[in-house]
């Protein structure tokens, strides 16, 4: 049987990062005001940033609070104690602690970033972008910035401006995996697969065969129809502790062995993408293609 047509199927696969770059601002120098700090303050900012991280918020909420006794004008603790808001989904409080932070120092791309953050959480793309901008304007080199603007110009299909972000998000942190798998994405979109591929092979020069990279290694195989070795480079993912990853890697299995004919394989690989995902949608489509059902 002929092979699937996986044109239609291009995700954002390598931008599970939707704001995973958010927290960067509890670490981010020059986010305090220009007066002196207590150590105390500086102390207990870092014990709330860590405790944002282990997903610890009642600790970290404390931790910010105090620092905030000891310093009001302390931006970075103000910016965090806006992220413990914005993961419970306290918008308003979040936007008002972003504001203060921003209101006490502008000359910093942080406050702007978290404010861009919240944006899109709520759904507001135009506005996420801009301040996502005004961060760049303030430090063009702030990557945190950098990656959310690409990414959101990557889903709303403007994957040339998307290309061009990431390229810059790999110049200001080249020891980042994202900014090459988001420029092989990009250019995956816009047809152009000879400078994919040009940038993939750089990109295992310098991080190895990653399994974010793999994944977009072994599209480009199926794209050319070597569908044993585009198995080959996916078997490796399947076992991975990333479990949303080796879904997706079981799903282009799937089409892979539905390019060799495999029907039988094409929809065991299939059941596999979707005993981790009911929604994959590459795995429905190979389910669909091979006349199977949904486990």
């Amino acid at each position: 049987m002929g092979g699937v047509d996986t044109r239609p199927l291009r995700m954002v696969s390598m931008l599970s990062m939707a704001l995973m770059l958010a927290w960067l601002a509890a670490v981010s120098a020059g986010c305090s005001s220009s007066m002196p700090l207590p150590p105390k303050a500086i102390a207990l900012n870092t014990a709330g940033a860590r405790a944002i991280q282990v997903g610890d918020f009642a600790a970290a909420e404390a931790s910010l609070s105090v620092a905030l006794e000891y310093s009001p004008r302390f931006v970075e603790a103000w910016i965090n104690l806006g992220y413990v808001e914005l993961t419970r989904g306290n918008f308003e409080q979040a936007r008002r602690d972003f504001v203060r932070a921003r209101e006490l120092n502008r000359q910093i791309p942080a406050p702007f970033h978290a404010l861009g953050v919240l944006a899109e959480r709520q759904g507001q793309i135009a506005l996420a972008e801009g301040q996502y901008r005004a961060a760049l304007r303030i430090d063009p080199g702030f990557a945190p910035a950098r990656a959310n603007l690409a990414r959101c110009l990557f889903a709303r299909g403007q994957y040339e401006n998307a290309r061009e972000q990431f390229e810059r998000f790999a110049q200001v942190a080249p020891d980042g995996l994202e900014g090459w798998t988001g420029q092989i994405e990009a250019l995956g979109q816009l047809g152009r697969a000879t400078q994919a591929e040009t940038i993939a092979v750089a990109a295992r020069e310098r991080f190895g065969d990653a399994p974010a990279l793999m994944l977009l290694v072994a599209r480009q195989l199926l794209d050319r129809g070597d569908w044993q070795d585009a198995e080959a480079a996916l078997a490796a993912i399947v076992g991975g502790p990333d479990r949303p990853r080796a879904g997706a890697a079981w799903a282009w299995i799937g089409v892979a062995r539905v390019g060799l004919g495999d029907v039988h394989g094409a929809r065991s690989a299939a059941r596999q993408a979707l005993a981790i995902d009911r929604d994959d949608p590459v795995a429905a489509l190979v389910m669909a293609r091979t006349g199977g059902a949904p486990p």
